[in-house]
Protein backbone atom coordinates (compact mmCIF):
# COMPACT_ATOMS: atom_id res chain seq x y z
CA UNK A 1 0.00 0.00 0.00
CA UNK A 2 0.98 3.37 -1.16
CA UNK A 3 1.69 5.97 1.85
CA UNK A 4 -1.47 8.13 1.83
CA UNK A 5 -1.56 11.52 0.18
CA UNK A 6 -2.05 14.72 2.31
CA UNK A 7 -5.54 16.21 2.18
CA UNK A 8 -5.60 19.71 0.17
CA UNK A 9 -4.99 22.61 2.14
CA UNK A 10 -8.47 24.71 2.85
CA UNK A 11 -8.67 27.65 1.65
CA UNK A 12 -7.69 29.48 4.88
CA UNK A 13 -4.62 27.18 5.83
CA UNK A 14 -2.65 30.15 4.89
CA UNK A 15 -5.13 31.82 8.63
CA UNK A 16 -4.78 29.16 10.89
CA UNK A 17 -1.40 28.17 10.46
CA UNK A 18 -0.14 31.77 11.04
CA UNK A 19 -1.76 31.57 15.10
CA UNK A 20 0.66 32.83 17.37
CA UNK A 21 2.49 30.24 19.51
CA UNK A 22 1.80 30.73 23.32
CA UNK A 23 4.10 28.82 26.15
CA UNK A 24 1.83 26.56 27.45
CA UNK A 25 4.03 26.73 31.32
CA UNK A 26 5.80 30.80 32.02
CA UNK A 27 9.53 29.56 33.52
CA UNK A 28 9.05 32.55 35.16
CA UNK A 29 5.97 31.34 37.45
CA UNK A 30 8.54 28.84 38.58
CA UNK A 31 10.19 29.02 42.11
CA UNK A 32 13.46 31.01 42.23
CA UNK A 33 16.59 29.77 42.84
CA UNK A 34 19.08 31.67 45.08
CA UNK A 35 22.31 31.67 43.17
CA UNK A 36 24.17 33.28 45.78
CA UNK A 37 23.64 30.93 48.42
CA UNK A 38 24.29 28.13 46.08
CA UNK A 39 27.30 29.21 45.08
CA UNK A 40 28.70 29.81 48.64
CA UNK A 41 27.30 25.82 49.06
CA UNK A 42 29.46 24.52 46.05
CA UNK A 43 32.16 26.15 47.27
CA UNK A 44 31.88 24.15 51.23
CA UNK A 45 31.42 21.08 49.98
CA UNK A 46 34.11 17.80 50.13
CA UNK A 47 33.81 14.36 48.14
CA UNK A 48 32.20 11.89 50.25
CA UNK A 49 31.74 8.79 47.87
CA UNK A 50 32.46 7.67 44.47
CA UNK A 51 30.45 5.07 42.22
CA UNK A 52 32.24 4.10 38.80
CA UNK A 53 29.63 3.38 36.19
CA UNK A 54 31.39 0.62 33.74
CA UNK A 55 30.68 0.75 29.77
CA UNK A 56 27.24 -1.11 29.31
CA UNK A 57 26.60 -1.70 32.24
CA UNK A 58 24.62 0.40 35.57
CA UNK A 59 25.01 1.12 39.01
CA UNK A 60 22.86 2.49 42.04
CA UNK A 61 23.88 5.61 44.00
CA UNK A 62 22.45 7.33 46.86
CA UNK A 63 22.18 11.12 47.48
CA UNK A 64 20.73 12.68 50.62
CA UNK A 65 18.33 15.72 50.89
CA UNK A 66 20.90 18.70 50.34
CA UNK A 67 23.80 17.21 49.38
CA UNK A 68 25.44 17.83 45.52
CA UNK A 69 26.41 15.01 42.85
CA UNK A 70 28.17 14.98 39.69
CA UNK A 71 27.91 12.82 36.63
CA UNK A 72 31.04 13.29 35.23
CA UNK A 73 33.13 12.17 32.03
CA UNK A 74 36.38 10.40 32.78
CA UNK A 75 38.41 8.50 30.07
CA UNK A 76 36.40 9.53 26.64
CA UNK A 77 32.67 10.87 25.46
CA UNK A 78 30.00 8.55 26.35
CA UNK A 79 26.40 9.12 27.36
CA UNK A 80 24.38 7.93 30.21
CA UNK A 81 20.94 7.22 30.64
CA UNK A 82 19.69 8.64 34.10
CA UNK A 83 16.95 7.54 36.58
CA UNK A 84 16.17 9.08 39.51
CA UNK A 85 13.44 7.62 42.54
CA UNK A 86 12.74 8.95 45.88
CA UNK A 87 14.78 7.53 48.45
CA UNK A 88 11.56 6.56 50.62
CA UNK A 89 9.06 5.31 47.94
CA UNK A 90 10.35 4.60 44.48
CA UNK A 91 7.44 4.68 42.96
CA UNK A 92 7.43 8.57 42.88
CA UNK A 93 10.21 9.23 40.00
CA UNK A 94 11.56 11.47 37.45
CA UNK A 95 9.08 12.36 35.21
CA UNK A 96 10.60 13.47 32.27
CA UNK A 97 7.16 14.62 30.34
CA UNK A 98 6.74 17.34 32.81
CA UNK A 99 10.21 18.26 33.14
CA UNK A 100 9.94 18.93 29.12
CA UNK A 101 7.08 21.12 29.19
CA UNK A 102 8.12 23.23 32.15
CA UNK A 103 12.10 23.34 30.75
CA UNK A 104 12.33 22.65 27.20
CA UNK A 105 13.81 19.62 25.70
CA UNK A 106 17.11 19.59 26.77
CA UNK A 107 18.02 20.65 30.34
CA UNK A 108 21.10 22.58 31.77
CA UNK A 109 22.15 24.94 34.76
CA UNK A 110 19.25 26.30 36.72
CA UNK A 111 16.78 23.45 35.33
CA UNK A 112 14.58 21.38 38.07
CA UNK A 113 13.69 17.29 37.60
CA UNK A 114 10.65 16.96 38.31
CA UNK A 115 8.58 14.08 40.01
CA UNK A 116 5.62 12.11 38.89
CA UNK A 117 1.69 12.78 40.29
CA UNK A 118 0.90 13.55 42.82
CA UNK A 119 3.67 14.74 44.01
CA UNK A 120 4.99 16.97 41.32
CA UNK A 121 8.37 18.62 43.35
CA UNK A 122 11.75 18.89 42.16
CA UNK A 123 13.89 15.86 42.78
CA UNK A 124 17.47 17.60 42.00
CA UNK A 125 18.19 21.21 40.76
CA UNK A 126 21.19 21.04 37.60
CA UNK A 127 23.28 23.31 39.41
CA UNK A 128 26.62 23.30 37.24
CA UNK A 129 26.68 22.61 33.48
CA UNK A 130 30.15 22.03 31.72
CA UNK A 131 28.28 21.51 28.63
CA UNK A 132 26.03 25.12 28.84
CA UNK A 133 27.87 26.84 26.00
CA UNK A 134 26.36 24.03 23.55
CA UNK A 135 22.93 25.38 23.46
CA UNK A 136 21.50 24.70 19.94
CA UNK A 137 23.57 23.87 16.84
CA UNK A 138 22.71 24.28 13.07
CA UNK A 139 20.94 20.78 13.21
CA UNK A 140 19.10 22.02 15.92
CA UNK A 141 20.55 19.24 18.28
CA UNK A 142 21.03 19.79 22.06
CA UNK A 143 22.64 18.20 25.12
CA UNK A 144 21.47 16.52 27.78
CA UNK A 145 17.83 15.90 26.71
CA UNK A 146 14.39 14.90 28.02
CA UNK A 147 12.83 13.68 24.67
CA UNK A 148 14.58 10.54 23.88
CA UNK A 149 13.15 7.88 26.16
CA UNK A 150 15.87 4.98 26.50
CA UNK A 151 17.46 2.48 24.34
CA UNK A 152 15.05 -0.74 25.00
CA UNK A 153 15.09 -4.79 24.39
CA UNK A 154 11.99 -4.17 23.25
CA UNK A 155 12.40 -1.32 20.30
CA UNK A 156 15.48 -3.52 19.63
CA UNK A 157 13.86 -6.09 18.57
CA UNK A 158 10.90 -4.66 16.71
CA UNK A 159 13.45 -3.05 14.59
CA UNK A 160 16.46 -5.05 14.41
CA UNK A 161 14.55 -8.85 14.99
CA UNK A 162 17.61 -9.45 17.46
CA UNK A 163 18.06 -10.45 20.95
CA UNK A 164 20.19 -7.35 22.69
CA UNK A 165 20.67 -7.15 26.83
CA UNK A 166 22.76 -4.16 27.49
CA UNK A 167 20.06 -1.74 26.76
CA UNK A 168 19.93 1.11 29.07
CA UNK A 169 16.62 -0.40 29.88
CA UNK A 170 17.90 -3.91 30.77
CA UNK A 171 20.86 -2.00 32.99
CA UNK A 172 18.78 0.24 34.70
CA UNK A 173 16.09 -2.44 35.80
CA UNK A 174 19.28 -5.46 36.35
CA UNK A 175 20.86 -2.38 38.75
CA UNK A 176 17.65 -1.80 40.53
CA UNK A 177 16.70 -5.60 40.84
CA UNK A 178 20.10 -6.34 42.27
CA UNK A 179 19.72 -3.07 44.77
CA UNK A 180 16.10 -4.06 45.75
CA UNK A 181 17.22 -8.11 46.11
CA UNK A 182 13.99 -8.93 43.98
CA UNK A 183 13.71 -10.00 40.27
CA UNK A 184 14.17 -8.05 36.92
CA UNK A 185 10.07 -8.23 36.48
CA UNK A 186 9.44 -7.16 39.66
CA UNK A 187 11.21 -3.77 39.35
CA UNK A 188 11.00 -2.82 35.35
CA UNK A 189 7.48 -1.09 35.76
CA UNK A 190 9.48 1.21 38.17
CA UNK A 191 12.25 1.95 35.04
CA UNK A 192 10.96 5.73 33.53
CA UNK A 193 12.22 8.15 30.87
CA UNK A 194 15.46 9.36 31.61
CA UNK A 195 17.51 12.31 31.16
CA UNK A 196 20.34 11.34 28.37
CA UNK A 197 23.00 13.01 29.94
CA UNK A 198 26.04 14.21 27.93
CA UNK A 199 23.85 13.30 24.88
CA UNK A 200 23.23 15.22 21.92
CA UNK A 201 20.04 15.21 20.27
CA UNK A 202 16.76 16.78 18.59
CA UNK A 203 14.26 16.46 15.80
CA UNK A 204 15.38 16.89 11.76
CA UNK A 205 14.10 20.16 10.65
CA UNK A 206 12.51 18.17 7.83
CA UNK A 207 10.45 15.54 9.01
CA UNK A 208 10.92 16.51 12.93
CA UNK A 209 12.37 12.60 13.52
CA UNK A 210 14.65 12.34 16.99
CA UNK A 211 18.32 12.19 15.64
CA UNK A 212 21.30 11.71 18.07
CA UNK A 213 24.27 12.94 16.80
CA UNK A 214 28.57 12.83 18.29
CA UNK A 215 28.12 13.84 22.00
CA UNK A 216 30.42 16.82 22.37
CA UNK A 217 31.36 15.61 25.97
CA UNK A 218 34.99 15.07 27.13
CA UNK A 219 36.72 14.08 29.69
CA UNK A 220 36.37 15.92 32.32
CA UNK A 221 33.09 17.32 31.50
CA UNK A 222 30.46 17.25 34.87
CA UNK A 223 26.35 17.56 35.13
CA UNK A 224 25.76 18.66 38.49
CA UNK A 225 22.74 18.56 40.92
CA UNK A 226 21.56 19.45 44.02
CA UNK A 227 19.25 16.91 45.63
CA UNK A 228 16.05 18.14 46.39
CA UNK A 229 15.30 15.03 48.66
CA UNK A 230 16.80 12.05 49.56
CA UNK A 231 17.33 10.12 46.38
CA UNK A 232 18.36 6.74 44.90
CA UNK A 233 19.74 7.16 41.22
CA UNK A 234 20.20 4.50 38.86
CA UNK A 235 22.67 5.48 36.04
CA UNK A 236 23.68 3.68 32.87
CA UNK A 237 26.96 3.91 30.71
CA UNK A 238 24.56 3.43 27.00
CA UNK A 239 25.88 0.90 24.65
CA UNK A 240 26.29 3.18 21.69
CA UNK A 241 29.36 4.97 23.69
CA UNK A 242 29.25 8.57 22.16
CA UNK A 243 26.01 7.98 19.77
CA UNK A 244 27.76 9.52 16.95
CA UNK A 245 26.44 6.20 14.76
CA UNK A 246 24.49 3.76 16.74
CA UNK A 247 22.98 2.64 20.10
CA UNK A 248 22.01 -0.59 21.59
CA UNK A 249 25.97 -1.97 20.60
CA UNK A 250 28.59 -4.03 21.01
CA UNK A 251 30.19 -2.60 18.49
CA UNK A 252 30.42 1.02 19.66
CA UNK A 253 33.56 2.38 21.54
CA UNK A 254 32.28 3.01 24.86
CA UNK A 255 33.75 4.15 28.42
CA UNK A 256 33.09 4.34 32.35
CA UNK A 257 31.22 7.50 33.93
CA UNK A 258 31.93 8.32 37.28
CA UNK A 259 29.13 9.74 40.10
CA UNK A 260 30.38 12.10 42.35
CA UNK A 261 29.10 12.20 46.13
CA UNK A 262 29.54 16.29 47.94
CA UNK A 263 28.76 16.86 51.49
CA UNK A 264 28.24 19.97 53.59
CA UNK A 265 26.15 22.39 54.50
CA UNK A 266 23.50 22.99 52.32
CA UNK A 267 22.28 26.65 50.48
CA UNK A 268 21.40 28.83 53.51
CA UNK A 269 17.61 28.68 53.78
CA UNK A 270 17.28 25.84 51.90
CA UNK A 271 14.75 23.10 52.70
CA UNK A 272 13.72 19.84 50.95
CA UNK A 273 11.49 20.07 48.26
CA UNK A 274 7.86 19.29 49.89
CA UNK A 275 5.26 17.19 47.70
CA UNK A 276 2.23 19.57 46.00
CA UNK A 277 -0.28 20.29 48.17
CA UNK A 278 -3.33 19.98 45.57
CA UNK A 279 -6.44 18.39 47.58
CA UNK A 280 -9.27 16.58 45.45
CA UNK A 281 -12.51 18.18 45.91
CA UNK A 282 -14.57 16.27 48.27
Amino acid sequence: METPTPRPAPVDSGERSAAQPVVCYPPDQLPILDWISIAAARAGQKRVAEVVVPPREARVFEVKAGQFFRIVSIEGSQVGDLNLHHALDLTERFFSGKTRALHGTHLTTGDRLWSTFPHLRPLATITDDTLDWYGYDADGGGVHDVIGTRCDPYTHRLLGGGQYHNCCHSNLTRALAAYSGTSEREVEHLVHDVLNVFMCTGFSLDLHQYFMKASPARPGDHLEFLADVDLLGVLSACPGGDCSEEHSSDVAVCHPLLVEIFDGPPPLGWLPAEASDYVWPA
